[in-house]
Protein backbone atom coordinates (compact mmCIF):
# COMPACT_ATOMS: atom_id res chain seq x y z
CA UNK A 1 0.00 0.00 0.00
CA UNK A 2 2.92 2.23 0.63
CA UNK A 3 4.41 1.56 -3.02
CA UNK A 4 1.39 2.74 -4.10
CA UNK A 5 0.76 5.52 -2.44
CA UNK A 6 4.61 6.40 -3.18
CA UNK A 7 3.78 6.06 -7.27
CA UNK A 8 0.76 8.34 -6.83
CA UNK A 9 2.69 10.77 -5.05
CA UNK A 10 6.01 11.02 -7.19
CA UNK A 11 3.07 11.21 -10.80
CA UNK A 12 1.39 14.33 -9.07
CA UNK A 13 4.88 15.82 -8.04
CA UNK A 14 6.16 15.16 -11.78
CA UNK A 15 3.25 16.77 -13.49
CA UNK A 16 3.40 19.45 -11.39
CA UNK A 17 6.91 20.02 -12.02
CA UNK A 18 6.16 19.59 -16.07
CA UNK A 19 3.46 22.59 -15.37
CA UNK A 20 5.89 24.88 -14.20
CA UNK A 21 8.70 24.04 -16.00
CA UNK A 22 7.24 23.27 -19.14
CA UNK A 23 9.31 19.97 -19.84
CA UNK A 24 11.55 17.26 -17.81
CA UNK A 25 14.19 14.57 -18.83
CA UNK A 26 13.78 11.37 -17.14
CA UNK A 27 17.07 10.97 -16.00
CA UNK A 28 16.70 13.79 -14.11
CA UNK A 29 13.52 12.72 -12.57
CA UNK A 30 15.38 9.27 -11.86
CA UNK A 31 18.00 11.37 -9.60
CA UNK A 32 15.41 13.65 -7.62
CA UNK A 33 13.22 11.06 -6.68
CA UNK A 34 15.97 8.16 -6.09
CA UNK A 35 14.33 5.52 -8.85
CA UNK A 36 15.45 3.75 -11.89
CA UNK A 37 14.91 5.97 -15.00
CA UNK A 38 12.87 2.50 -16.11
CA UNK A 39 10.31 3.52 -13.15
CA UNK A 40 10.45 7.32 -14.73
CA UNK A 41 9.44 6.06 -17.64
CA UNK A 42 6.61 4.36 -16.56
CA UNK A 43 5.36 7.32 -14.88
CA UNK A 44 5.45 9.41 -18.16
CA UNK A 45 3.89 7.10 -20.05
CA UNK A 46 1.08 6.87 -17.50
CA UNK A 47 0.60 10.41 -17.20
CA UNK A 48 1.22 11.06 -20.89
CA UNK A 49 -2.07 8.30 -21.34
CA UNK A 50 -4.18 10.47 -19.17
CA UNK A 51 -3.19 13.60 -21.10
CA UNK A 52 -1.56 15.20 -18.84
CA UNK A 53 1.59 15.57 -20.94
CA UNK A 54 3.64 14.71 -24.01
CA UNK A 55 5.96 12.04 -24.30
CA UNK A 56 9.45 13.72 -26.22
CA UNK A 57 12.74 11.98 -26.44
CA UNK A 58 14.22 11.66 -23.29
CA UNK A 59 11.42 13.31 -21.28
CA UNK A 60 8.14 14.75 -21.68
CA UNK A 61 6.87 18.27 -22.32
CA UNK A 62 3.91 19.64 -20.86
CA UNK A 63 0.63 18.91 -23.12
CA UNK A 64 -0.45 22.63 -23.28
CA UNK A 65 2.16 23.84 -25.17
CA UNK A 66 1.60 21.59 -27.96
CA UNK A 67 0.19 23.25 -31.12
CA UNK A 68 -0.78 26.76 -30.87
CA UNK A 69 -3.56 26.81 -28.23
CA UNK A 70 -3.60 25.74 -24.58
CA UNK A 71 -4.92 21.52 -24.99
CA UNK A 72 -7.41 20.83 -22.34
CA UNK A 73 -6.10 18.32 -19.72
CA UNK A 74 -8.25 15.56 -17.90
CA UNK A 75 -10.83 15.98 -15.32
CA UNK A 76 -8.88 14.18 -12.92
CA UNK A 77 -5.70 16.23 -13.13
CA UNK A 78 -7.89 19.56 -13.44
CA UNK A 79 -9.16 18.38 -10.11
CA UNK A 80 -5.81 18.01 -8.34
CA UNK A 81 -3.87 21.23 -9.63
CA UNK A 82 -3.72 24.12 -7.65
CA UNK A 83 -6.31 23.04 -5.22
CA UNK A 84 -5.60 25.33 -2.66
CA UNK A 85 -6.10 28.23 -4.15
CA UNK A 86 -9.15 26.91 -5.78
CA UNK A 87 -10.31 26.62 -2.42
CA UNK A 88 -9.89 30.12 -1.97
CA UNK A 89 -11.15 31.93 -4.57
CA UNK A 90 -14.58 29.63 -3.83
CA UNK A 91 -14.70 30.71 -0.44
CA UNK A 92 -13.92 34.31 -1.62
CA UNK A 93 -16.39 33.65 -4.34
CA UNK A 94 -19.19 32.53 -2.34
CA UNK A 95 -19.09 35.58 -0.22
CA UNK A 96 -20.49 37.58 -2.50
CA UNK A 97 -23.85 35.57 -2.49
CA UNK A 98 -26.59 36.74 -0.37
CA UNK A 99 -29.91 35.67 0.59
CA UNK A 100 -32.43 35.85 -2.51
CA UNK A 101 -30.15 35.93 -4.85
CA UNK A 102 -30.57 33.79 -8.26
CA UNK A 103 -27.10 33.33 -9.49
CA UNK A 104 -25.44 30.88 -12.25
CA UNK A 105 -22.31 28.97 -11.52
CA UNK A 106 -20.32 27.56 -14.60
CA UNK A 107 -19.04 24.11 -15.25
CA UNK A 108 -15.21 24.10 -13.94
CA UNK A 109 -12.93 22.89 -10.83
CA UNK A 110 -13.02 26.06 -9.25
CA UNK A 111 -16.70 26.51 -9.81
CA UNK A 112 -17.02 22.99 -7.71
CA UNK A 113 -14.87 24.71 -4.79
CA UNK A 114 -17.68 27.46 -4.88
CA UNK A 115 -20.53 25.38 -4.78
CA UNK A 116 -18.80 23.51 -1.56
CA UNK A 117 -17.92 26.90 0.39
CA UNK A 118 -21.58 28.35 -0.68
CA UNK A 119 -23.49 28.63 2.64
CA UNK A 120 -26.82 26.57 3.35
CA UNK A 121 -29.37 29.82 2.43
CA UNK A 122 -32.44 30.62 0.35
CA UNK A 123 -30.55 30.76 -2.87
CA UNK A 124 -31.31 29.84 -6.18
CA UNK A 125 -28.43 28.48 -8.55
CA UNK A 126 -28.39 27.30 -12.25
CA UNK A 127 -25.57 25.09 -13.21
CA UNK A 128 -25.16 22.78 -15.80
CA UNK A 129 -21.93 20.91 -14.02
CA UNK A 130 -22.19 17.69 -12.30
CA UNK A 131 -20.21 18.12 -9.99
CA UNK A 132 -21.86 21.65 -8.81
CA UNK A 133 -24.98 19.47 -8.39
CA UNK A 134 -23.15 16.47 -6.29
CA UNK A 135 -21.37 19.53 -4.01
CA UNK A 136 -24.96 21.18 -3.66
CA UNK A 137 -27.99 18.32 -3.31
CA UNK A 138 -27.26 18.31 0.44
CA UNK A 139 -27.65 22.13 1.09
CA UNK A 140 -31.41 22.28 1.41
CA UNK A 141 -32.06 25.55 1.33
CA UNK A 142 -30.51 26.13 -2.04
CA UNK A 143 -32.85 25.73 -4.69
CA UNK A 144 -31.22 24.11 -7.65
CA UNK A 145 -32.27 24.60 -11.34
CA UNK A 146 -29.93 21.81 -13.12
CA UNK A 147 -29.55 23.05 -16.94
CA UNK A 148 -30.07 19.57 -19.43
CA UNK A 149 -28.72 18.53 -22.43
CA UNK A 150 -25.87 15.78 -23.35
CA UNK A 151 -23.13 14.96 -20.61
CA UNK A 152 -19.62 15.79 -21.82
CA UNK A 153 -17.44 13.37 -19.49
CA UNK A 154 -14.48 14.86 -20.25
CA UNK A 155 -15.54 17.97 -17.63
CA UNK A 156 -18.51 16.15 -16.28
CA UNK A 157 -21.02 19.03 -17.66
CA UNK A 158 -23.93 19.30 -19.65
CA UNK A 159 -24.19 20.82 -23.21
CA UNK A 160 -25.96 21.46 -26.27
CA UNK A 161 -29.16 22.92 -27.73
CA UNK A 162 -31.05 21.83 -25.06
CA UNK A 163 -28.90 23.17 -22.33
CA UNK A 164 -28.67 26.80 -24.37
CA UNK A 165 -32.56 26.72 -25.11
CA UNK A 166 -33.10 26.45 -20.91
CA UNK A 167 -31.62 29.49 -20.19
CA UNK A 168 -33.30 31.80 -23.12
CA UNK A 169 -35.93 32.39 -20.27
CA UNK A 170 -34.11 32.71 -17.25
CA UNK A 171 -32.61 35.74 -15.72
CA UNK A 172 -29.94 36.06 -12.77
CA UNK A 173 -28.28 38.41 -10.66
CA UNK A 174 -24.59 36.96 -10.94
CA UNK A 175 -22.84 34.23 -12.76
CA UNK A 176 -19.40 32.94 -11.52
CA UNK A 177 -17.60 32.25 -14.71
CA UNK A 178 -14.92 29.36 -14.74
CA UNK A 179 -11.67 30.20 -16.96
CA UNK A 180 -9.74 27.77 -19.28
CA UNK A 181 -7.61 30.77 -20.58
CA UNK A 182 -7.31 34.13 -19.61
CA UNK A 183 -5.39 36.20 -22.34
CA UNK A 184 -5.52 40.33 -21.90
CA UNK A 185 -5.52 40.38 -25.50
CA UNK A 186 -7.60 37.71 -26.81
CA UNK A 187 -10.08 37.61 -24.09
CA UNK A 188 -11.69 34.77 -21.64
CA UNK A 189 -11.37 31.77 -23.87
CA UNK A 190 -12.69 28.27 -23.69
CA UNK A 191 -11.58 24.69 -25.20
CA UNK A 192 -14.79 23.30 -26.21
CA UNK A 193 -17.04 25.00 -28.35
CA UNK A 194 -20.73 24.14 -27.07
CA UNK A 195 -19.14 25.64 -23.76
CA UNK A 196 -18.41 28.97 -25.20
CA UNK A 197 -21.69 29.20 -27.17
CA UNK A 198 -23.12 28.16 -23.55
CA UNK A 199 -21.10 31.04 -21.49
CA UNK A 200 -22.09 33.62 -24.09
CA UNK A 201 -25.64 32.75 -23.21
CA UNK A 202 -24.94 32.79 -19.42
CA UNK A 203 -23.28 36.10 -19.52
CA UNK A 204 -26.30 37.80 -21.78
CA UNK A 205 -28.71 36.38 -19.01
CA UNK A 206 -26.55 37.50 -16.40
CA UNK A 207 -26.44 41.33 -14.42
CA UNK A 208 -22.86 40.79 -13.22
CA UNK A 209 -20.29 38.73 -14.27
CA UNK A 210 -17.68 37.35 -12.07
CA UNK A 211 -14.60 35.56 -13.44
CA UNK A 212 -12.98 33.06 -10.96
CA UNK A 213 -9.72 31.30 -11.82
CA UNK A 214 -6.04 30.23 -10.55
CA UNK A 215 -3.40 32.08 -11.55
CA UNK A 216 -2.20 29.42 -13.82
CA UNK A 217 -4.88 30.14 -16.58
CA UNK A 218 -3.38 34.14 -16.97
CA UNK A 219 -1.47 34.27 -20.79
CA UNK A 220 -3.06 30.52 -21.98
CA UNK A 221 -5.26 30.84 -24.84
CA UNK A 222 -7.47 28.33 -25.99
CA UNK A 223 -9.14 27.94 -29.16
CA UNK A 224 -12.91 29.62 -28.56
CA UNK A 225 -13.89 32.95 -27.10
CA UNK A 226 -16.15 33.74 -24.47
CA UNK A 227 -16.17 37.37 -23.84
CA UNK A 228 -13.35 40.09 -23.95
CA UNK A 229 -11.66 41.08 -20.53
CA UNK A 230 -13.41 44.16 -20.87
CA UNK A 231 -16.93 42.86 -20.22
CA UNK A 232 -16.48 40.96 -17.36
CA UNK A 233 -17.01 42.91 -13.83
CA UNK A 234 -15.16 41.34 -11.03
CA UNK A 235 -12.38 38.72 -11.40
CA UNK A 236 -11.29 36.42 -8.36
CA UNK A 237 -7.98 34.88 -8.00
CA UNK A 238 -5.04 34.36 -6.22
CA UNK A 239 -1.70 36.54 -5.38
CA UNK A 240 0.23 34.78 -8.00
CA UNK A 241 -1.31 36.99 -10.30
CA UNK A 242 0.70 39.24 -12.62
CA UNK A 243 1.18 42.79 -12.25
CA UNK A 244 0.03 43.21 -15.75
CA UNK A 245 -3.43 41.60 -14.55
CA UNK A 246 -3.35 44.38 -11.74
CA UNK A 247 -2.71 46.95 -14.12
CA UNK A 248 -5.55 45.78 -16.64
CA UNK A 249 -8.20 46.13 -13.30
CA UNK A 250 -7.38 49.82 -13.24
CA UNK A 251 -7.44 50.69 -17.06
CA UNK A 252 -10.21 48.43 -18.34
CA UNK A 253 -12.44 49.31 -15.18
CA UNK A 254 -13.29 45.32 -13.64
CA UNK A 255 -13.19 44.71 -9.81
CA UNK A 256 -9.80 42.62 -8.98
CA UNK A 257 -10.04 40.14 -5.71
CA UNK A 258 -6.65 38.87 -4.37
CA UNK A 259 -7.30 35.50 -2.21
Amino acid sequence: MAATRDTSQRRLQISELVRQQGSVQVDALARRFGVSMQTVRKDLRYLAERGVMTRAYGGAIDSGVVGGAAVEPPYEAKRTVNLEQKRRIGRRAATLVRPGDTIAIDSGTTSIQLAEALPDIDVTVVTNDFGVLGALTAKSNVNIVMLGGELRRKNMAFYGGLTVEALGALHVDRLFLGVDGFDLERGITTHYEPEALLNRKMVEAARVVVAITDSSKFGRVCLHRIIPVSAMDTLITDTGAPEEIVEASRELGFELLLT
